[in-house]
Protein backbone atom coordinates (compact mmCIF):
# COMPACT_ATOMS: atom_id res chain seq x y z
CA UNK A 1 0.00 0.00 0.00
CA UNK A 2 1.64 3.22 -1.14
CA UNK A 3 1.48 6.33 1.03
CA UNK A 4 2.79 9.72 -0.10
CA UNK A 5 3.43 12.42 2.51
CA UNK A 6 4.03 15.93 1.21
CA UNK A 7 6.50 17.91 3.31
CA UNK A 8 6.30 21.72 2.96
CA UNK A 9 9.16 24.04 3.82
CA UNK A 10 9.88 24.21 7.58
CA UNK A 11 7.92 21.00 8.04
CA UNK A 12 7.37 19.90 11.63
CA UNK A 13 9.83 17.02 12.03
CA UNK A 14 7.76 15.25 14.71
CA UNK A 15 4.85 14.87 12.32
CA UNK A 16 6.94 13.19 9.66
CA UNK A 17 8.78 11.01 12.15
CA UNK A 18 5.58 10.05 13.94
CA UNK A 19 3.85 8.91 10.77
CA UNK A 20 6.92 7.11 9.45
CA UNK A 21 7.45 5.25 12.72
CA UNK A 22 3.81 4.16 12.93
CA UNK A 23 3.88 2.67 9.44
CA UNK A 24 7.31 1.11 9.94
CA UNK A 25 6.24 -0.58 13.18
CA UNK A 26 3.11 -1.87 11.45
CA UNK A 27 5.28 -3.39 8.74
CA UNK A 28 7.42 -5.09 11.36
CA UNK A 29 4.35 -6.47 13.10
CA UNK A 30 2.86 -8.06 9.98
CA UNK A 31 6.26 -9.28 8.77
CA UNK A 32 6.14 -7.68 5.35
CA UNK A 33 6.34 -4.29 3.62
CA UNK A 34 2.63 -3.59 3.79
CA UNK A 35 3.16 0.19 3.73
CA UNK A 36 5.48 1.77 1.18
CA UNK A 37 5.92 5.38 2.31
CA UNK A 38 7.47 8.17 0.26
CA UNK A 39 8.22 11.72 1.39
CA UNK A 40 7.59 14.19 -1.44
CA UNK A 41 8.64 17.84 -1.46
CA UNK A 42 8.91 20.78 -3.83
CA UNK A 43 12.19 19.32 -5.09
CA UNK A 44 14.55 16.51 -4.16
CA UNK A 45 16.93 18.71 -2.17
CA UNK A 46 17.36 18.37 1.61
CA UNK A 47 14.64 20.02 3.67
CA UNK A 48 15.42 21.99 6.81
CA UNK A 49 12.63 21.21 9.25
CA UNK A 50 11.33 23.83 11.62
CA UNK A 51 13.40 22.21 14.37
CA UNK A 52 16.59 22.50 12.31
CA UNK A 53 16.66 18.78 11.53
CA UNK A 54 17.61 18.11 7.92
CA UNK A 55 15.90 15.39 5.94
CA UNK A 56 16.20 14.24 2.36
CA UNK A 57 12.87 13.71 0.61
CA UNK A 58 12.41 10.58 -1.43
CA UNK A 59 11.12 12.39 -4.50
CA UNK A 60 10.15 15.72 -5.94
CA UNK A 61 6.39 16.07 -6.20
CA UNK A 62 6.83 16.13 -9.99
CA UNK A 63 8.16 12.58 -9.84
CA UNK A 64 4.99 11.24 -8.19
CA UNK A 65 3.16 9.95 -11.24
CA UNK A 66 1.34 6.93 -9.83
CA UNK A 67 -1.79 7.35 -7.72
CA UNK A 68 -1.00 6.34 -4.12
CA UNK A 69 -3.55 4.69 -1.88
CA UNK A 70 -3.15 7.48 0.71
CA UNK A 71 -1.96 11.07 0.47
CA UNK A 72 -1.17 13.23 3.50
CA UNK A 73 0.07 16.82 3.72
CA UNK A 74 2.27 17.44 6.74
CA UNK A 75 2.27 20.76 8.54
CA UNK A 76 4.98 23.35 8.90
CA UNK A 77 6.02 25.17 12.04
CA UNK A 78 3.55 28.02 11.87
CA UNK A 79 1.14 28.58 9.02
CA UNK A 80 2.62 27.46 5.69
CA UNK A 81 2.80 30.04 2.96
CA UNK A 82 0.41 29.48 0.08
CA UNK A 83 2.31 27.09 -2.22
CA UNK A 84 2.91 27.77 -5.90
CA UNK A 85 -0.19 27.15 -7.99
CA UNK A 86 1.35 24.09 -9.63
CA UNK A 87 1.78 22.40 -6.24
CA UNK A 88 -1.79 23.17 -5.23
CA UNK A 89 -2.98 21.74 -8.55
CA UNK A 90 -0.87 18.62 -7.95
CA UNK A 91 -2.32 18.14 -4.46
CA UNK A 92 -5.87 18.41 -5.83
CA UNK A 93 -5.09 16.04 -8.68
CA UNK A 94 -3.40 13.41 -6.53
CA UNK A 95 -6.07 13.58 -3.82
CA UNK A 96 -8.78 12.94 -6.40
CA UNK A 97 -7.24 9.57 -7.27
CA UNK A 98 -6.56 8.26 -3.77
CA UNK A 99 -8.67 6.06 -1.53
CA UNK A 100 -8.15 8.57 1.27
CA UNK A 101 -6.31 11.84 1.73
CA UNK A 102 -5.78 14.38 4.44
CA UNK A 103 -3.47 16.50 6.51
CA UNK A 104 -1.65 16.84 9.79
CA UNK A 105 -1.69 20.11 11.72
CA UNK A 106 -1.26 23.14 9.46
CA UNK A 107 -1.08 20.87 6.42
CA UNK A 108 -4.82 21.60 6.34
CA UNK A 109 -3.97 25.03 4.89
CA UNK A 110 -2.37 23.29 1.89
CA UNK A 111 -5.54 21.28 1.29
CA UNK A 112 -7.65 24.38 1.77
CA UNK A 113 -5.85 26.24 -1.00
CA UNK A 114 -7.19 23.65 -3.41
CA UNK A 115 -10.73 23.69 -2.05
CA UNK A 116 -10.38 20.22 -0.54
CA UNK A 117 -11.75 21.34 2.83
CA UNK A 118 -14.92 22.93 1.46
CA UNK A 119 -18.07 21.42 2.90
CA UNK A 120 -16.18 19.31 5.44
CA UNK A 121 -15.62 19.36 9.19
CA UNK A 122 -11.87 19.41 9.71
CA UNK A 123 -9.29 19.47 12.47
CA UNK A 124 -6.04 21.37 12.81
CA UNK A 125 -3.75 22.59 15.56
CA UNK A 126 -5.83 24.48 18.13
CA UNK A 127 -3.61 27.54 17.80
CA UNK A 128 -4.44 27.98 14.11
CA UNK A 129 -8.06 26.84 14.07
CA UNK A 130 -9.56 30.33 13.97
CA UNK A 131 -7.23 31.40 11.16
CA UNK A 132 -8.06 28.27 9.15
CA UNK A 133 -11.76 28.99 9.59
CA UNK A 134 -11.26 32.61 8.54
CA UNK A 135 -9.23 31.71 5.47
CA UNK A 136 -11.49 28.86 4.34
CA UNK A 137 -15.03 29.79 5.45
CA UNK A 138 -16.64 26.92 3.53
CA UNK A 139 -15.05 24.45 5.95
CA UNK A 140 -16.23 23.76 9.48
CA UNK A 141 -13.09 23.89 11.61
CA UNK A 142 -13.01 21.96 14.89
CA UNK A 143 -9.91 23.07 16.78
CA UNK A 144 -10.64 20.81 19.71
CA UNK A 145 -10.49 17.34 18.15
CA UNK A 146 -7.46 15.07 17.85
CA UNK A 147 -8.53 14.11 14.33
CA UNK A 148 -11.66 14.19 12.20
CA UNK A 149 -12.64 11.67 9.54
CA UNK A 150 -15.25 12.53 6.91
CA UNK A 151 -15.44 10.06 4.07
CA UNK A 152 -12.11 9.98 2.27
CA UNK A 153 -10.85 13.09 4.11
CA UNK A 154 -8.97 12.81 7.38
CA UNK A 155 -7.44 15.79 9.18
CA UNK A 156 -5.68 15.99 12.51
CA UNK A 157 -4.30 18.29 15.15
CA UNK A 158 -0.60 18.98 15.36
CA UNK A 159 2.63 17.32 16.46
CA UNK A 160 1.95 14.06 18.31
CA UNK A 161 -1.58 13.89 16.84
CA UNK A 162 0.15 12.63 13.69
CA UNK A 163 0.71 9.40 15.60
CA UNK A 164 -3.00 9.19 16.45
CA UNK A 165 -3.88 9.72 12.80
CA UNK A 166 -1.39 7.07 11.71
CA UNK A 167 -2.69 4.59 14.27
CA UNK A 168 -6.25 5.13 13.06
CA UNK A 169 -5.16 4.31 9.50
CA UNK A 170 -3.33 1.19 10.66
CA UNK A 171 -6.42 0.07 12.57
CA UNK A 172 -8.52 0.62 9.45
CA UNK A 173 -6.11 -1.38 7.27
CA UNK A 174 -4.76 -4.08 9.56
CA UNK A 175 -7.07 -4.19 12.54
CA UNK A 176 -7.14 -3.10 16.13
CA UNK A 177 -4.60 -5.62 17.40
CA UNK A 178 -1.88 -4.34 15.09
CA UNK A 179 -2.70 -0.72 15.87
CA UNK A 180 -2.47 -1.28 19.62
CA UNK A 181 0.76 -3.24 19.21
CA UNK A 182 2.26 -0.27 17.35
CA UNK A 183 1.07 2.09 20.10
CA UNK A 184 2.82 0.00 22.73
CA UNK A 185 5.99 -0.23 20.65
CA UNK A 186 6.10 3.56 20.36
CA UNK A 187 5.41 3.90 24.08
CA UNK A 188 2.28 5.85 23.32
CA UNK A 189 -0.14 5.39 26.20
CA UNK A 190 -2.58 3.67 23.87
CA UNK A 191 -4.35 5.49 21.12
CA UNK A 192 -6.87 8.26 21.53
CA UNK A 193 -10.20 8.18 19.73
CA UNK A 194 -10.41 10.95 17.16
CA UNK A 195 -13.18 12.84 18.89
CA UNK A 196 -11.20 13.17 22.09
CA UNK A 197 -10.27 16.73 22.99
CA UNK A 198 -6.76 17.96 22.19
CA UNK A 199 -6.62 19.01 25.83
CA UNK A 200 -7.05 17.12 29.06
CA UNK A 201 -7.30 19.00 32.32
CA UNK A 202 -3.68 17.99 32.93
CA UNK A 203 -2.64 20.05 29.92
CA UNK A 204 -5.00 22.84 30.84
CA UNK A 205 -3.36 23.02 34.27
CA UNK A 206 -0.09 23.96 32.60
CA UNK A 207 -1.68 27.04 31.08
CA UNK A 208 -2.12 28.74 34.45
CA UNK A 209 0.88 30.55 35.86
CA UNK A 210 2.38 29.20 39.06
CA UNK A 211 0.18 30.76 41.68
CA UNK A 212 -2.29 29.80 44.35
CA UNK A 213 -4.52 28.47 41.59
CA UNK A 214 -1.68 26.40 40.19
CA UNK A 215 -1.19 24.85 43.61
CA UNK A 216 -4.91 24.09 43.79
CA UNK A 217 -4.82 22.43 40.37
CA UNK A 218 -1.87 20.28 41.33
CA UNK A 219 -3.65 19.25 44.52
CA UNK A 220 -6.70 18.22 42.47
CA UNK A 221 -4.61 16.20 40.03
CA UNK A 222 -2.50 14.54 42.74
CA UNK A 223 -5.30 13.88 45.24
CA UNK A 224 -8.41 13.05 43.20
CA UNK A 225 -10.02 11.09 46.05
CA UNK A 226 -9.58 13.88 48.60
CA UNK A 227 -12.21 16.40 49.67
CA UNK A 228 -12.27 18.65 46.61
CA UNK A 229 -15.28 20.74 47.50
CA UNK A 230 -15.18 24.46 46.80
CA UNK A 231 -14.73 25.18 50.51
CA UNK A 232 -11.76 22.80 50.78
CA UNK A 233 -10.09 24.16 47.64
CA UNK A 234 -10.70 27.77 48.67
CA UNK A 235 -8.78 27.11 51.89
CA UNK A 236 -5.76 25.94 49.89
CA UNK A 237 -5.94 29.12 47.82
CA UNK A 238 -6.45 31.22 50.97
CA UNK A 239 -9.56 32.82 49.44
CA UNK A 240 -13.19 33.00 50.34
CA UNK A 241 -15.26 30.34 48.52
CA UNK A 242 -17.09 32.99 46.52
CA UNK A 243 -13.94 34.81 45.41
CA UNK A 244 -12.14 31.52 44.72
CA UNK A 245 -14.95 30.32 42.44
CA UNK A 246 -14.94 33.62 40.54
CA UNK A 247 -11.14 33.78 40.10
CA UNK A 248 -10.76 30.07 39.27
CA UNK A 249 -13.48 30.19 36.62
CA UNK A 250 -11.99 33.31 35.03
CA UNK A 251 -8.38 32.08 34.92
CA UNK A 252 -8.87 28.38 34.25
CA UNK A 253 -11.95 28.62 32.05
CA UNK A 254 -13.98 26.10 34.07
CA UNK A 255 -15.81 26.30 37.39
CA UNK A 256 -13.96 24.39 40.15
CA UNK A 257 -16.56 21.64 40.28
CA UNK A 258 -16.34 21.01 36.53
CA UNK A 259 -12.54 21.01 36.68
CA UNK A 260 -12.60 18.47 39.50
CA UNK A 261 -15.02 16.27 37.58
CA UNK A 262 -12.92 16.32 34.41
CA UNK A 263 -9.73 15.75 36.38
CA UNK A 264 -11.25 12.65 37.96
CA UNK A 265 -12.29 11.44 34.51
CA UNK A 266 -8.68 11.81 33.36
CA UNK A 267 -7.40 9.83 36.33
CA UNK A 268 -10.02 7.14 35.76
CA UNK A 269 -9.15 6.93 32.06
CA UNK A 270 -5.51 6.36 32.90
CA UNK A 271 -6.41 3.59 35.35
CA UNK A 272 -8.84 1.96 32.93
CA UNK A 273 -6.25 1.95 30.16
CA UNK A 274 -3.21 0.91 32.15
CA UNK A 275 -4.34 -1.27 35.05
CA UNK A 276 -6.41 -4.36 35.78
CA UNK A 277 -8.26 -2.70 38.66
CA UNK A 278 -11.96 -3.39 38.87
CA UNK A 279 -14.45 -0.69 37.90
CA UNK A 280 -15.25 -0.28 41.61
CA UNK A 281 -11.58 0.21 42.50
CA UNK A 282 -11.07 2.70 39.67
CA UNK A 283 -14.09 4.70 40.85
CA UNK A 284 -12.67 4.82 44.38
CA UNK A 285 -9.11 5.76 43.38
CA UNK A 286 -10.25 8.46 40.98
CA UNK A 287 -12.46 10.08 43.58
CA UNK A 288 -15.91 9.30 42.20
CA UNK A 289 -16.78 7.13 45.16
CA UNK A 290 -19.11 4.83 43.24
CA UNK A 291 -19.25 3.22 39.79
CA UNK A 292 -22.59 4.93 39.19
CA UNK A 293 -21.12 8.41 39.71
CA UNK A 294 -18.16 7.54 37.47
CA UNK A 295 -20.50 6.22 34.79
CA UNK A 296 -22.48 9.49 34.80
CA UNK A 297 -19.29 11.53 34.46
CA UNK A 298 -17.99 9.38 31.58
CA UNK A 299 -21.26 9.64 29.71
CA UNK A 300 -21.17 13.42 30.14
CA UNK A 301 -17.53 14.02 29.18
CA UNK A 302 -16.60 11.02 27.01
CA UNK A 303 -19.91 9.93 25.52
CA UNK A 304 -19.24 6.36 26.63
CA UNK A 305 -19.30 4.25 29.78
CA UNK A 306 -16.16 3.26 31.74
CA UNK A 307 -16.56 -0.36 30.65
CA UNK A 308 -16.95 0.60 27.00
CA UNK A 309 -13.94 2.88 27.30
CA UNK A 310 -11.80 0.10 28.77
CA UNK A 311 -13.01 -2.40 26.16
CA UNK A 312 -11.89 -0.04 23.41
CA UNK A 313 -8.29 -0.27 24.60
CA UNK A 314 -8.24 -3.91 25.66
CA UNK A 315 -6.42 -6.41 23.44
CA UNK A 316 -6.74 -10.17 23.56
CA UNK A 317 -3.91 -10.18 26.11
CA UNK A 318 -0.49 -8.64 26.52
CA UNK A 319 1.24 -11.84 25.55
CA UNK A 320 -1.30 -13.04 23.04
CA UNK A 321 -0.48 -13.49 19.42
CA UNK A 322 -2.90 -11.68 17.16
CA UNK A 323 -4.03 -12.76 13.73
CA UNK A 324 -4.31 -10.61 10.65
CA UNK A 325 -7.98 -10.65 9.73
CA UNK A 326 -7.69 -10.35 5.97
CA UNK A 327 -5.55 -13.41 5.30
CA UNK A 328 -5.51 -15.43 8.49
CA UNK A 329 -1.70 -15.43 8.91
CA UNK A 330 -0.39 -15.46 12.44
CA UNK A 331 1.61 -12.42 13.45
CA UNK A 332 4.84 -12.69 15.32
Amino acid sequence: MQIVIFAPKSVHSLELAGLMDVFAEANTRVGEIFYEVAIAAEDDQPIVCGSGLRIVPDVSYLAVTDSPDTFLAAGSVGVPAAPPREITDWIVRIAAHTRRHGSVCTGAFLLGEGGLLDGHRVATHWQYASLLAERFPNATVDGNRVFVREGALITSAGSSAAIDLGLSLVEEDLGREVSLHVARRLVVFLKRPGDQSQFSVHLAAQAVKRSRLYDVQQHILNQPAADLSVNALAKIAAMSPRNFTRVFTREVGLPPSAYVDQSRVDVARSLLEGSRLSIEAVAAKSGFGSPRAMRRAFLTHMGTTPKQYRDRFRTSGDGARASLSDNGRRLS
